[in-house]
């Protein structure tokens, strides 16, 4: 029985029987798309779906995902991958004792079993393999991993896996690979896809060292293309963002880029970019010199915007008093306003009274090398460049032809700024925030009171929130009696998702985080208000309220 629920004003979840349906209904939109349908999610019995709702309906999207087909295509064609096994992981002698078995009866069954990718989620790359030996089920662990170091083979539930990275994880670890599961340097980063077929083989010694995908560096040397911006002080973070790395869901990849979008398009937009290049964002107190002219804007959740003369080359500017550039003085330009640094001068931004997060676009981009065709940094997946550091050098492209800086005066085309909230309209530590939700897909794991416990309270964001989510603090949201201590397959989640885990307290996912999860969603910030969730600072509070889905009940 398929049930389709709503994931977001612009998501649908679809509930199916089993795995083998949910992968049915990916192949068959992957092979077959929906026009105004984005890349599908597979989870553990469901599909997201995301859509377009200028182009197709809730209500229009339901009927046709009812109406696909759930049988698998023929496996004649599938993609076989074998994995060198060591079997000597910490909770080998543990899992054969839970399953009843020696550990060689089990390293035989996992080896004999045939296994079939799932769904890709949690990390990129981490594939969840299903066996066609019903007896190979175990619990996850009870406290969870802190580290669980690359490579290692692990099982959880019916599902086998191998960690691409080294990340926190609550499965069992049976053994390790030097396979290298994840490299973005391949044309095909995730060894393994939705579909594919599996074998483990046992080798007593792993061949040749484990593979690292290093990580590209955030920084060159200066002589690239029209010059460089030498990172002063990254201030508390200062990331390289775009509009992120969309299509790459299927090898469990999260679109990630820019938390303020809006504000992201009218850095560049007043450089005279293309709205997709790729900028600085900053957290608070960002201070960069350029090499070689350039021209900047700042826009988002903006504090002071000082340029500060230098004397024309790296070394200048070195005292906050006296510089060698003290007979020009110091300008501050505008937020959204394009103005210009010579060489040697010094940019430097303030922490913002409102909202959290600046965008610093330089006219021609920040050339760094893309990863899976964005330059984004995924601060959960590792994927792109580092967090900025002291002394980093940032490329500057090439501006492209016909496209021009807005004038000096600050004037913009008419309605360019306009999707980019005003710095007095950015929340603030201490003031309520409203935002809208539609509730599912997993409204229906809390009772009415739990519900109007969401709406009928403010939200504190509490410090531990980053990019991969807000930690909300508040009178705990409580499930219905029959879903207590129940376990959630993993399913898809879209940026927004209010998660409930155990504790009650909600954790509301931005642009890094987990493509998949096991923790139910009960509501999620429509689409036109995650802009604003992603500028909202700690201590910040949120009152959630409830819109009914534009496009009609799925």
């Amino acid at each position: 029985m398929i049930r389709v629920l709503t994931a977001r004003d612009d998501a649908l979840l679809v509930e199916l029987d089993d795995l083998d349906q949910a992968v049915a209904l990916y192949e068959s939109l992957t092979a077959d798309p929906v026009r105004g349908v984005g890349v599908p999610v597979p989870g553990a019995r469901t599909l997201l779906v995301p859509f377009r709702p200028s182009a197709i309906t809730a209500r229009v999207l339901a009927a046709e995902l009812r109406a696909r087909p759930l049988e698998r295509r023929a496996t004649s064609a599938a993609r076989t991958v074998e994995i060198p096994v060591r079997y000597d992981g910490a909770d080998l002698a543990e899992v054969a004792g839970l399953l009843g078995w020696s550990t060689d009866e089990l390293v035989r069954r996992h080896t004999a079993a045939a296994w079939t990718v799932g769904f890709v989620g949690f990390a990129p790359g981490f594939a969840y393999l299903t066996s066609d030996d019903p007896e190979l089920v175990v619990p996850r662990r009870a406290s969870p991993r802190t580290r669980v170091p690359a490579g290692s083979v692990a099982l959880a539930g019916p599902y086998s896996g191998v960690y691409p990275r080294e990340s926190p994880g609550g499965w069992q670890l049976v053994g390790r690979t030097d396979a290298p599961v994840w490299d973005v340097t391949r044309e095909r980063p995730a060894l393994m896809l939705p579909g594919d077929k599996v074998r483990f083989t046992a080798v007593r010694d792993l061949v040749g060292p484990r593979v690292e995908t290093p990580t590209e560096p955030a920084a060159t040397g200066a002589g690239l293309g029209p010059g460089t911006l030498e990172v002063i002080s990254p201030g508390v973070q200062a990331l390289v963002q775009d509009l992120g790395r969309p299509g790459s869901e299927g090898a469990g990849v999260s679109a990630s880029g820019a938390l303020d979008r809006p504000g992201l398009r009218a850095a560049n937009r007043a450089v005279g970019n293309p709205s997709d290049a790729a900028v600085i964002e900053s957290v608070g107190g960002l201070r960069m010199r350029a090499r070689g002219p350039q021209v900047l804007a700042v826009t988002g959740a903006v504090g002071d915007v000082v340029v500060r003369p230098g004397a024309g080359g790296p070394g200048s500017g070195g005292s906050d008093t006296a510089h060698p550039g003290a007979d020009r003085p110091d300008r501050r330009p505008r937020p959204g306003e394009p103005f210009a640094l010579d060489d040697g001068d010094e940019l430097r931004l303030t922490a913002p009274a409102r909202g959290v997060r600046a965008y610093v676009a330089v006219r021609g981009g920040i050339d760094v090398p893309p990863v899976l065709g964005s330059r984004a940094t995924d601060v959960l997946a590792g994927l792109g460049p580092d967090p900025l550091e002291p002394g980093d050098l940032l490329p500057v492209g090439v501006p492209d032809r016909g496209l021009t800086a807005t004038s000096a005066s600050g004037s913009t085309a008419p309605g360019d700024l306009a999707d980019a909230p005003a710095p007095g309209g950015l929340p603030a530590a201490g003031e309520v925030t409203e935002l809208r939700i539609v509730l599912g897909p997993r409204d229906d794991w809390f009772d009415a009171a739990t519900i109007e416990r969401l709406t009928g309270q403010d939200w504190l964001v509490t410090p531990r929130s980053n990019r991969i989510g807000l930690r909300l603090e508040g009178e705990p949201l409580s499930r219905v009696p029959e879903q207590e201590g129940t376990e959630l397959p993993s399913e898809g989640c879209v940026t927004g998702a209010l998660q409930v885990p155990p504790s009650g307290q909600p954790v509301l996912f931005l642009a890094d985080h987990p493509l998949t999860g096991g923790y139910p969603v009960v509501g999620a910030v429509v689409a036109d208000h995650v802009p604003l969730a992603g500028q909202l600072p700690a201590g910040a509070r949120i009152r959630f309220t409830i819109q009914h889905h534009p496009g009609g009940t799925p």
